[in-house]
């Protein structure tokens, strides 16, 4: 939206074609998000509190969380809100790709409010079954358009990172990978927003990283020089990127630990959905997946809980997802969040490595 406006003012004023670059824009969607999700953080938890929307801890987690019960819950409402307003307000809005991710975003989060308010109202949420056939359903639309509305063929293939020379055009198969891709990584950040500040951090490490990528894969230069499918008009998902990365720092100060809010499946389902798609959207799907390891570890873990017990009667982790499994190992939860974090700040550094191993 701003875009047209400094287009039009770099006519009188030449300081306003500085906003015509991706780079600039992008730093400045970061530090807007930032300080709107600081200005409307304690309106949104002041009115939490009044309306008495508190977590809900359930009774057979662990005993140190039942002092959180009653913290304002449904955080992410902040989050999503800055990043949309501050998308729409730096990116160029005729941009499919910026679009196709706000509809992610969006339409995911509000899978997530309708869980978070019926877990307060009727003390349990959405019934597995459902909440995975609305992602389904929703999931499927946004990689049918995705897939549809490709442009150049680099859109539907799969690369492999360090085999520069491996390209596999997916065909109606990426309509399933991209299906899997954002229901999977959605999901995946859910499970691992369990403890304060957790899933929060490695979320923005990783929507850095695929601004950066999205940069270099919309750059013809670049994107020849690494040896990366280049696409079109990709750099402008760096914008909303920024935005998330900013808008993320922002709900951190609120949910440090011990949080003042908790984000809710309206926070963690959107932001897991959003990360999905910008890596299918850039094409480093493989790279994605390696930046989300302690995401993917936190999901493996409930599976294989749930796989041992019904096979053998015996479970493989004392509590599932992971952190729990630590926390009742008797580590202090701000342990177990910093050294997430640190895992996840090298994983992270591991797939930007792939740019140029190849």
């Amino acid at each position: 939206m701003l875009v047209w406006l400094t287009t039009y003012l770099e006519q009188y004023f030449s300081f306003f074609n500085v906003f015509e670059y991706v780079t600039f824009r992008t730093i400045v969607s970061s530090i807007t998000a930032l300080l709107l999700t600081l200005f409307i953080g304690p309106l949104v938890i002041r009115q939490f509190e009044e309306s008495n929307i508190g977590e809900t801890i359930r009774e057979d987690g662990p005993a140190t969380h039942q002092q959180k019960a009653g913290t304002p819950t449904m955080g992410g409402l902040m989050i999503v809100l800055s990043v949309v307003i501050v998308t729409l307000l730096w990116g160029d809005l005729a941009n499919r790709h910026l679009w196709i991710i706000v509809f992610a975003l969006f339409g995911f989060a509000l899978i997530g409010l309708i869980d978070d308010l019926k877990k307060m109202r009727q003390q349990r949420g959405l019934s597995v079954k459902l909440k995975l056939a609305l992602q389904s359903v929703l999931g499927l639309a946004i990689a049918c358009t995705m897939f549809y509305t490709a442009t150049v063929p680099a859109e539907t293939e799969l690369i492999i990172p360090i085999f520069k020379e491996v390209v596999i055009p997916l065909g109606l198969v990426y309509i399933f990978l991209t299906y899997l891709m954002i229901v999977g990584m959605s999901n995946s950040v859910n499970l691992a927003d369990g403890l304060d500040g957790l899933a929060i951090l490695p979320s923005v490490m990783i929507a850095a990283a695929l601004g950066l990528i999205a940069y270099l894969v919309g750059h013809v230069e670049f994107s020849d020089y690494l040896k990366i499918p280049y696409v079109p008009h990709m750099g402008e998902v760096a914008i909303f990127c920024g935005a998330l990365v900013g808008a993320g720092l922002g709900f951190l100060w609120f949910n440090a630990y011990p949080a003042q809010v908790f984000m809710g499946d309206i926070g963690a389902l959107a932001i897991g959905a959003a990360l999905g798609t910008v890596g299918v959207l850039v094409r480093h799907e493989v790279v994605l997946l390696i930046m989300s390891g302690v995401f993917l570890l936190e999901s493996a873990s409930v599976v294989l809980q749930v796989a041992s017990f019904k096979m053998t009667g015996r479970r493989v982790f004392q509590m599932a997802p992971l952190h729990h499994h630590f926390e009742l190992k008797g580590w202090p939860e701000p342990r177990i969040i910093v050294r997430f974090w640190i895992i996840s700040f090298m994983l992270v550094l591991v797939g930007l490595s792939m740019l140029k191993l190849r």
